[in-house]
């Protein structure tokens, strides 16, 4: 039996992509989630002498689960950007990890099959918001603007459906998504023809134009922040809006703080796009934190914990601390 595991935003749907049309697995079983729902290994302790293929999740986040489904005697392909941590060494894991903030999981699996299958991954950098890297992997094809732009679209729209608390929150279950995209090798002629691209476009203006009216909290200040209410709309959009955010001003750093149904915090950082560092870092040091040096979040953040968290994340991107926080 095998497993592909697979976060569910642009990056993992593209990386699993692009493994299965070189090597299809018509049977395999799908794993995935909303974006934020990382410890997917979780679900999977009971299987055994199987094999996995593991996207876009953070190992130190799943290792006493990987470790379990390692002495299982499971053979695991790990390809990942994120944090891993001390990386087991055993016959059973090949993990191919690499936490530059100029790459994602896609790119990675782009190396890994010399290009086969770039459009895809080129999708889903766009949609990890690294526009550097995506134009670079365009040069060596022939695309007109347009087309790129068709898939920076694609991949933002990917992006935006994996957001949201929980799978209620999106327009489509992420396995679905990927179910869709699969006879597509490629992603123009997914464009083309695609009703679910119609329906993420419509959402995605109305969540947006929402968003916009939502001014910063901390106008004065270099690294901007914003809080969005407790709605379905504010979840989905919660990550494109910070990463367009972190596009329009690339010398300052952006926070965005969603209210949570249980009055916990749900947390967006964005490092500065001139010089992507520390946002893993930032979001590890509180509870249900994580992500990569350009972009973390905090799941779940206490909220007698925000004050604490403004005063690091203004630290952290040389701004000044502030001492308390006032909608």
């Amino acid at each position: 039996m095998h497993y592909d595991v697979f976060n569910g935003d642009a990056d993992g749907i593209c990386a699993l992509h692009q493994l299965r049309l070189d090597e299809p697995c018509s049977d395999a079983i799908l794993t995935t989630g909303p974006k934020r729902d990382i410890t997917l290994l979780a679900r999977m302790q009971d299987i055994k002498q199987s094999s996995l293929t593991v996207l876009d999740i953070s190992l130190e986040s799943n290792r006493p689960f990987l470790e379990k489904l390692l002495s299982n005697s499971n053979e695991i392909l790990y390809i990942d950007h994120h944090f891993p941590g001390v990386i087991p060494e055993t016959p059973g894991l090949t993990a191919h990890i690499n936490t530059s903030p100029d790459t994602c999981t896609s790119l990675i699996v782009d190396v890994l099959l010399q290009g086969r299958y770039r459009k895809w991954a080129i999708v889903a950098a766009f949609g990890d918001n690294l526009h550097d890297a995506s134009h670079k992997a365009a040069q060596t094809l022939s695309l007109s603007k347009q087309e790129l732009e068709q898939l920076q679209e694609l991949g933002e729209l990917l992006n935006y459906n994996g957001y949201g608390a929980t799978l209620e929150d999106l327009y489509f279950h992420p396995d679905d998504l990927y179910r869709a995209i699969r006879p597509f090798a490629d992603p123009l002629d997914f464009i083309r023809i695609s009703p679910e691209i119609a329906l993420l476009r419509q959402g995605f203006q109305q969540d947006m134009a929402l968003a916009l009216r939502q001014n910063a909290i901390n106008p004065d200040k270099v690294n901007r922040i914003f809080h969005f209410p407790d709605t379905a709309w504010a979840r989905r959009i919660s990550g494109v809006f910070a990463n367009l955010k972190a596009q329009e001003k690339k010398d300052a750093s952006h926070a965005l703080i969603v209210d949570n149904e249980d009055s916990t915090l749900r947390i967006s950082v964005r490092a500065p796009l001139a010089d992507r560092k520390n946002a893993d870092t930032l979001c590890r040091a509180f509870p249900t934190g994580g992500g990569r040096a350009a972009a973390a979040g905090i799941n779940k953040l206490p909220p007698e914990m925000l004050d604490e968290f403004i005063t690091a994340f203004q630290a952290t991107y040389n701004g000044i601390p502030q001492n308390s926080y006032h909608t």
